[in-house]
């Protein structure tokens, strides 16, 4: 199997195991849109079950921050892949059940408003026992509801 095929299964397995193994990511309805080394970009839809103000219509803060940390957390696991560069799937797997949040910082912009949403985030840094990321919500509007800063345990 040539590397690009090697890359494809793998993120397929990892978008696969984001999105519809992971029991809350599925209930929030996330989605893995792209992968890349140091940047990552997820997806979810407004639904009933998501909002904290019903009468605006507004997204509850608790899935603001549970969003950026699960998205802010893969990238910390896709980051640390060039690390294990010529190890097998299965050790790079491997390492996605040892990744812990030490510590998450969300500041809230604007009011979640919007039908569709976009998580994106980027490794600030990559060391042997910690990632530290920067994610951005934003709305189907481009408006930046949210921006968090995650560190996570990746030894």
């Amino acid at each position: 199997m040539d590397s690009h095929s090697k890359n494809d299964e793998f993120h397929s397995i990892i978008n696969e195991t984001f999105s519809e193994r992971t029991p809350f990511n599925k209930s929030l309805g996330l989605k893995v849109e792209s992968i890349s080394p140091d940047s990552m970009k997820t997806l979810f839809a407004m639904r009933d079950e998501l909002m904290g103000n019903y009468n605006r219509g507004m997204l509850h803060r608790g899935v603001i921050s549970s969003v950026i940390d699960a998205t802010g957390g893969l990238a910390a696991f896709i980051s640390i892949q060039e690390k294990m560069r010529g190890k097998t799937l299965e050790v790079k797997l491997e390492k996605s059940k040892r990744i812990s949040t030490i510590d998450l910082r969300v500041d809230f912009f604007r009011p979640g408003l919007g039908k569709k949403f976009s998580a994106t985030a980027n490794t600030l840094r990559t060391g042997n026992k910690v990632v530290v990321t920067r994610i951005e919500l934003h709305n189907d509007h481009n408006d930046l509801i949210a921006v968090g800063t995650g560190s996570y345990l990746v030894a």
